[in-house]
């Protein structure tokens, strides 16, 4: 190896001294560097090196500057480079500092989940498509037959009954003759008198149905900008079509359940519930005081017709309750009403409408108890200051509409139509729908097939099974079940005490609560002509139509035509005013 060419400045010895040979001075380099190569090693921390820089004195690290920034600044600030420089030069080079201020964090901090870019610089971990939870049963639409019509209504004639049915309101007459029995066919007023040996002749009731056909349709749109950004995630324009398909059938489904016409044939709109009232009510077991108001309440209520609106308002009804008490709202029963939807205003004189809110659903004059000496709607708990105003319009039922399942059974032609107003009994389980079955069979035999329930009713039906003492029902657990019980039981059907059928108990997803229809699918008896007691008939069934682009968007609409009827209403009934239990 060669040696450095000022080794000899280095390690050579005083001009006074004898002259070192080059070994002599390479032996020494080589020593200096094996001592060099021998030290300990070690790290001096930042603080050390900071601190020989300032003589030896530590630094205050909880002052120090903390960006790049503050140290300019603080350099600015030395009086040596104010000395230097004059005031102005200093304040502007301020000034550009602070310009630069907004983009110190971009610049001084570190990648983390929220810098440089507050979302973080990552993936998101999206998964495509999107998930439709919407729920969407019509099992109405998927049992009732589907016949074609044609026209602008449906027609047919009814032979409600003739002599010895029973029905039509034909009355009997005894067969028995003589020899010297005569009867005599001419019509009345007729000149033609002839007599003959025979029996008396019969009678006959029957009747004209016309149901007029009705236009439905639903649309939807997509944008361009919709679907062309959700390229690669989704198709929009299919989600479209989908949802509206299946949004048609659940409009239709509710229609099939709870719909109300107005055209001629059908029940038309609801009433308003008259003869309302308020009554000052201690507070009494399993209530609370009415609170929220400091002089008067004032009430207005409507019959709820369901999925689609309900009645105009009743005149309105006013007390200033006593403070700590409650009030109970007293009306007078609306047929047909599938509950009782109840508005309240409050103020020193009676509220504008747009200060009225909705404050609750009750499926039945006796809802939440009774009090102050009769039955009635209990109001209580706090008064609403947000919410639905009270209708301004009927929305109850619909010129282009049909009636539905409930406007048939607790409409005039029902066979059985009555309200409860109170809970199942628990000391007869079952015991409405048996009155109902033997009220039906003794008017028209007729022999039921199913009862449709709201969900919560169902339960407070099979919950009589369990509740009071005074039934003949109990639950037994057998030994081999000790280790392993099944929590539950469930009623799925009535026996029908009066025919023997079995009556099968369906639960209806989207049926009001407080309402149980009664539904004869078939007629027990023959050659009726009748296949199927519910139809619905169309001159056109649902069909989808894509509209011609006439702007940045995809259009879609449904469309069918025709309407729904019951051939034979007095075979089915209702059990209403079911309270919740």
């Amino acid at each position: 190896m060669a040696l450095p060419a000022n080794l000899e400045l280095l390690f050579g010895q005083s001009p006074e001294a004898p002259k070192l040979s080059k070994a002599e001075v390479s032996e020494r380099f080589d020593d200096l560097i094996k001592s060099i190569g021998e030290m300990p090693e070690r790290e001096l921390s930042r603080e050390e090196i900071v601190t020989s820089f300032r003589g030896g004195q530590p630094i205050d690290f909880s002052t120090r500057p903390a960006n790049a920034y503050e140290y300019v600044q603080k350099a600015l600030g030395a009086p040596e480079l104010n000395k230097a420089i004059s005031p102005d030069a200093v304040a502007s080079v301020m000034a550009a500092l602070d310009g630069l201020k907004s983009q110190q964090p971009d610049l001084v901090k570190d990648i983390n989940l929220t810098s440089p870019v507050g979302t973080g610089l990552v993936a998101f971990d999206l998964e495509a498509p999107a998930k439709v939870l919407a729920p969407r049963p019509t099992p109405l639409r998927n049992s009732i037959p589907r016949i074609k019509g044609n026209g602008t209504s449906h027609r047919f004639k009814v032979i409600s009954g003739f002599t010895g049915s029973g029905t039509g309101g034909v009355g009997n007459i005894h067969p028995g003759i003589l020899d010297t029995t005569q009867n005599n066919f001419a019509p009345s007023g007729s000149s033609q008198s002839l007599y003959y040996a025979r029996g008396p002749k019969i009678s006959y009731a029957g009747s004209d149905v016309v149901l007029p056909y009705s236009q439905f349709s639903m649309s939807d749109e997509v944008t361009w900008s919709a679907q062309y950004a959700g390229q690669g995630y989704q198709d929009i324009r299919q989600l479209s079509r989908t949802s509206l398909l299946y949004a048609s059938m659940l409009m239709e489904e509710r229609m099939l359940l709870m719909g109300r016409g107005t055209a001629s044939g059908y029940a038309g709109a609801l009433a308003a519930p008259t003869g309302t009232s308020l009554v000052d009510n201690t507070v009494g077991t399993g209530q609370v005081a009415l609170t929220g108001y400091t002089t008067n309440i004032y009430v207005y209520v409507t019959a709820d017709a369901g999925a689609f609106g309900e009645s105009v308002v009743s005149t309105v009804a006013t007390i200033a309750p006593t403070s700590t008490h409650n009030v109970v709202l007293r009306l007078t029963d609306v047929p047909q009403a599938l509950g009782y939807k109840v508005y309240i205003g409050t103020g020193a004189s009676q509220p504008a409408n747009s200060s009225f809110f909705f404050y609750g659903r009750f499926p039945n004059q006796a809802a939440n108890g009774g009090g102050a000496g009769g039955t009635g709607i209990v109001l209580q708990g706090a008064i609403p200051t947000t919410g639905a105003n009270p209708p301004t319009a009927d929305t109850s039922a619909y010129a282009a509409g049909y009636d539905g399942i409930l406007a048939w059974v607790m409409g005039s032609q029902s066979g059985y139509n009555a309200k409860i107003n109170s809970t199942f009994s628990t000391s007869s389980p079952g015991s409405e729908f048996q009155t109902a079955f033997a009220s039906l069979y003794n008017s028209v035999k007729a022999d039921p097939d199913r009862i449709l329930y709201n969900g919560s009713d169902r339960k407070q039906q099979s919950d009589t099974l369990k509740a009071g003492t005074s039934n003949n029902y109990f639950l037994q657990i057998t030994q081999d079940e000790v280790r392993g019980v099944a929590l539950g039981s469930v009623a799925v059907a009535i026996m029908n005490e009066t025919t023997g059928k079995r009556v099968e108990m369906e639960v209806h997803p989207w049926m009001p609560q407080g309402v149980c229809p009664i539904l004869s699918d078939t007629l027990p008896i023959p050659d009726t002509q009748v296949s199927n007691v519910w139809s619905v008939v169309n001159v056109q069934d649902l069909m989808g139509i894509d509209w011609p682009v006439t702007q940045f968007a995809y259009e879609s609409s449904s469309y069918w035509f025709g309407g729904f009827l019951c051939y034979a209403p007095a075979w089915n009934g209702c059990i209403s005013g079911v309270t919740a239990a």
